[in-house]
């Protein structure tokens, strides 16, 4: 008799260790965005809906901030302290629908403003508007590139007090020696400053948006 109560209490702790080893699934929690984020992903916090009039909605959705295609420019512009010179943006942007500019970042170089265009003119123009009174597409900095739609691409933009210098994807594809160059932007964003995004005539999204001073 005293095998068979050894043999169920042998039994016994193997059952028990066999729920020990059984591991309970581990569900990965979001980061939680530190101070360089200037998007948390879930408000427009610091932001406001920039109201260029006949703009189109703005929606926050599965952590991303979608631009609506309205008649001319759709946009945010941040509320809180940005800084002027020697310092680094970089984001996500994805154009959803239309054929136009699906990210155009207005920001301060010093006490001028400045502007970066991808995917303007058409869908194809990138380059700084304005340079000495000349756009995006008709400056130093134009280049032409295709843009394939619902798909994310890489932004990162450098100021310094010397150049300016913007990568999509990790390629360069705006470098500018300031020098005695006049910076400024075209009528339409002006309500972007100092530092704002914007689409046109486009359904634009936008994530991971951050600024790092150099």
């Amino acid at each position: 008799m005293k095998y068979i109560f050894l043999f169920l209490a042998l039994l016994t702790i193997g059952c028990k260790g066999g729920r020990q080893e059984q591991k309970t699934p581990v569900t990965e929690s979001l980061a939680v965005p530190d101070s360089t984020y200037l998007f948390d992903g879930k408000s427009l916090n610091g932001w406001e809906i920039t109201n260029f009039g006949p703009q189109g909605p703005v929606e926050i959705s599965g952590g991303n901030i979608y631009l609506g295609m309205g008649d001319g420019c759709t946009g945010i512009t941040y509320k809180k302290p940005f800084p002027e010179i020697n310092y680094e943006v970089t984001m996500e942007a994805k154009r959803v629908a239309g054929n136009d500019f699906f990210c155009g970042v207005t920001f301060p170089v010093d006490k001028s403003p400045c502007t970066l265009i991808v995917g303007g003119w058409g869908g194809t123009v990138v380059g700084l508007s304005t340079i000495d009174g000349n756009d995006a597409s008709e400056n130093e900095t134009t280049r032409l590139m295709n843009f394939e739609k619902d798909r994310w691409y890489s932004i990162r933009l450098r100021v310094t007090e010397k150049d300016i210098n913007a990568w999509i994807d990790n390629e360069i594809v705006v470098s500018l020696i300031i020098g005695g160059k006049k910076l400024s932007i075209r009528p339409e964003v002006s309500l972007s400053r100092p530092f704002g995004i914007a689409s046109w005539n486009t359904t634009a999204a936008l994530r991971n948006i951050r600024v790092v001073r150099l």
